[in-house]
């Protein structure tokens, strides 16, 4: 039996519905080939924070977090997806685990690759040190993972965004697939207002954020590889053209990337806004951006995008 929230998952969701409205666990089904999901540590195992437990806090029966294996175009891959309805997805030390677990996993068996469905604010604060603990161990277990050439894809698409050590964790992954409903941020919006005024960041100009955090901003500044729609269907083909593709990770990769951070802080450091950028990049009444829809800001982004990384460029849907 196949659990979605405690109930028998519906296998005829179709593939082509929102991203962002799916739980984590329709998004594992939906994303891997027809019936062919398995899940590890289901809710029926009761894995639960013994952190939450003591501080009386609800508790989830698979601590906010889906892992299993599964098939894309016939290619087996190891499939994690973060519960944003579960603590806004923190991780803390029992869903941390399931993640490098997975990973480690992974880097045993090789599967054609590892795809992490982000959507969390962070460390889960209930659990302090060792959430912090464990996002170090899912990172070391990423590089570990590349290292053996298992490619670790990142999809984000969730409405709570993709924040605090988890967002770094995306950085040093293969790919990042994103859609234009996601974000994509080490410090979240509340955070940064607080540390340095509302004069500096309003967290509740919700444009502000989107336009600094959103998809189509990292899109355009090359921090993630593919800008999709907000649909299953979208992300699922965004996720197969990176399977058995690893990206550099060595010594020349790493100066590289800083070369690009460098010519980006000269080029865009005076600017203040995004739309500043934007129109720094050339791009025509930058304003529009916002507005456009997928086709046509691919379009538009195909000649503005500042900085990349080259092995793994791919700007159609």
């Amino acid at each position: 039996m196949n659990i979605h929230d405690g109930v028998p998952l519906n296998r005829t969701t179709p593939r082509q519905r929102s991203y962002q409205e799916a739980s984590a666990r329709e998004r594992a089904h939906g994303l891997c080939d027809a019936g062919s999901f398995t899940e590890w540590l289901d809710p029926r195992e009761r894995l639960t924070s013994p952190h939450l437990a003591a501080l009386d806090v609800p508790v989830a029966f698979d601590d906010g977090v889906v892992i299993g294996a599964g098939r894309i175009a016939g290619e087996r891959v190891f499939v994690a997806a973060q519960e944003g309805r579960f603590m806004g997805g923190a991780v803390g030390e029992i869903h941390g685990a399931k993640l490098t677990g997975l990973i480690r996993r992974a880097e045993k068996e090789r599967p054609a690759a590892v795809i992490l469905m982000l959507e969390t604010g962070g460390v889960r604060l209930h659990e302090a040190n060792a959430g912090l603990v464990a996002i170090s161990e899912i990172q070391r277990a990423v590089f570990d993972a590349r290292r053996a050439r298992v490619p670790v894809i990142v999809l984000i698409g969730g409405g709570n965004g993709c924040y605090g050590g988890m967002g770094i964790v995306a950085r040093c992954c293969d790919a990042i697939v994103m859609s234009e409903a996601a974000r994509l941020s080490v410090s979240g919006p509340e955070v940064i207002e607080t540390a340095q005024g509302v004069e500096e960041f309003d967290a509740k100009d919700r444009a502000l954020v989107w336009r600094t955090m959103g998809g189509k901003h990292r899109y355009l500044l090359g921090e993630i590889d593919r800008f999709v729609d907000d649909e299953l269907a979208a992300f699922r083909q965004g996720a197969a053209a990176y399977l058995n593709r690893s990206a550099p990770l060595d010594l020349d990769a790493v100066l590289a990337e800083h070369s690009r951070l460098e010519e980006r802080l000269a080029r865009f450091g005076a600017c203040e806004d995004a739309l500043d950028i934007w129109a720094a990049m050339g791009i025509d009444d930058a304003a529009r951006i916002t507005a456009l829809d997928t086709d046509a800001f691919l379009e538009a982004a195909t000649s503005a995008r500042a900085s990349t990384r080259e092995e793994h460029t791919d700007d159609a849907r």
